[in-house]
């Protein structure tokens, strides 16, 4: 694979990485074993296919561009490309550990360590359980090498085959002239005016996203650089259940599972939740599922505020559907969620130079990511062995102290939670808080 320049949100995620903010999101997938020597067994597998996938050789390295170069691409001067390792081994990827009775405690503490730069930015952790009949494995990529779609499609290269569709080739892109045709003049000139329009908006709306914040410490933390993670399995047909009761989509009732968690466990633990209304990123990818690998991160973001003080579950998940009603309305090139889409109207050397203090700002944008992260409807194997639950772990803002993912898989849904390990040492009552939630929700539906 030829070396591609990284799009400019990918850049932005390489940049804004600091050691107690690794910008990496990981998947804990839980498989059955037959035997005690599993895990040792998909260490190998691991190993073996990792070297046939030419995502997982990519690294990323610094590029400096050549004067005649750079003023060709202004805005790709001190950025970052892809290219092959020469001397990838997976053998410095994939792990096997110890065996263990708590997957989530060892995740937590891997899901704190960066990744090293210098080679290709993924691991794959293998956990043997210690009663011999199941065994874990912790997926970690860059968010500058995988989206959420793109490690995904990693991760199946390394599972036992399976019946996948196949990417549709990505269309060579045009060469650009140094000088632009001045019958593009017109059209250029409206672009300019739609992006610095798109850009005032968006600038308002995050302005106005931040009058009036009410949050609660409890979310925002100074960094410690210590990971916990934790995970919740919730039955699909309770979620539909839910759905088909009162309206609104899964999503809808995932995101107010979320509010009703995070009121109750703001309550057990002496926050209170009065007046409490956090500002809730929901990622949206513009990128297709089956497009090729070098178009990168595609992602904008619906921002609304979490009706956590509300102690109604119906009228909470109602004020769910309605925030996201108007975000599908206004469009996911609008509004203070798009922030991302700004990214790619950033010379790369301003990325490269205020990366560090755009990750830092990450507070005053939102309190919490809330993020869906898809997986196959078919069932996953790993030397023969069922994959039986996977939890997504998203990467943890800095100031923030805690992030939640979803994924629904054969029939269940599984909440991925990452946690400041400091600040948050009840992680554990939040995961209940979750299940408690839902069950609050039917309970409501069926009175």
């Amino acid at each position: 694979m030829t070396a591609d320049l990284l799009a400019p949100l990918d850049l932005a995620f390489w940049n804004i990485e600091s050691a107690e903010h690794p910008m990496h999101l990981g998947a804990l997938g839980i498989f059955s074993a037959h035997s005690p020597a599993a895990g040792a067994h998909a260490a190998d597998l691991l190993a073996a296919r990792a070297a046939g996938v030419p995502g997982l050789r990519m690294r990323i390295r610094d590029v400096w561009q050549p004067l005649p170069s750079a003023l060709r691409r202004p805005l790709a001067f001190g950025g970052a490309a892809r290219e092959a390792d020469p001397d990838f081994d997976p053998l410095n990827h994939v792990r096997l550990h110890a065996p263990t009775a708590d997957f989530h405690t060892v995740a937590g503490r891997l899901m704190e360590r960066p990744l090293e730069r210098d080679r290709p930015p993924w691991e794959a952790h293998v956990l043997p359980g210690e009663d011999g009949v199941c065994f874990a494995v912790l997926f970690k990529f860059h968010h500058a090498l995988a989206d959420g779609l793109r490690a995904l499609t990693l991760a199946a290269g390394v599972m036992d085959p399976m019946d996948m569709p196949a990417p549709r080739p990505r269309p060579a892109a045009a060469s650009r002239p140094l000088v632009p045709d001045v019958r593009d003049l017109p059209g250029l000139m409206r672009g300019a005016l739609s992006d610095m329009s798109r850009a005032l908006d968006i600038g308002a709306s995050v302005a106005r996203s931040s009058l009036d914040v009410r949050s609660t410490p409890a979310l925002t933390c100074e960094p410690s650089g210590t990971r916990r993670t934790a995970g919740v399995v919730l039955d699909l047909d309770d979620v539909h259940r839910v759905r088909k009761t009162v309206g609104g989509t899964v999503n809808d009732v995932l995101i107010a599972v979320v509010a009703g968690a995070l009121r109750r466990w703001l309550d057990e633990r002496g926050d209170g939740s009065q007046g409490v209304a956090p500002r809730a990123l929901i990622p949206v990818s513009k990128r297709r599922p089956r497009t090729a690998y070098p178009q990168g991160n595609r992602l904008s973001g619906y921002l609304m505020r979490l009706p956590v003080d509300d102690p109604d579950p119906l009228a909470r998940l109602a004020s769910v559907r309605d925030a996201m009603d108007r975000n599908k309305d206004a469009g996911p090139n609008r509004g203070a969620g798009a922030v991302a889409l700004l990214a790619d109207h950033v010379p790369a050397f301003a990325h490269r130079l205020g990366g560090p203090l755009v990750g830092q700002a990450a507070r005053l944008w939102f309190d919490l990511l809330v993020t869906s992260v898809p997986l196959p409807s078919l069932g996953l194997k790993l030397g023969g062995h069922p994959l039986t639950a996977v939890f997504p772990f998203a990467p943890l803002a800095p100031g923030h102290s805690l992030a939640v993912a979803v994924s629904t898989y054969r029939g269940s849904v599984h909440y991925g939670l990452v946690a400041d390990g400091e600040a948050v040492p009840d992680l554990g009552l939040f995961a209940t808080a979750v299940s408690q939630e839902v069950a609050t929700l039917i309970k409501a539906c069926r009175s």
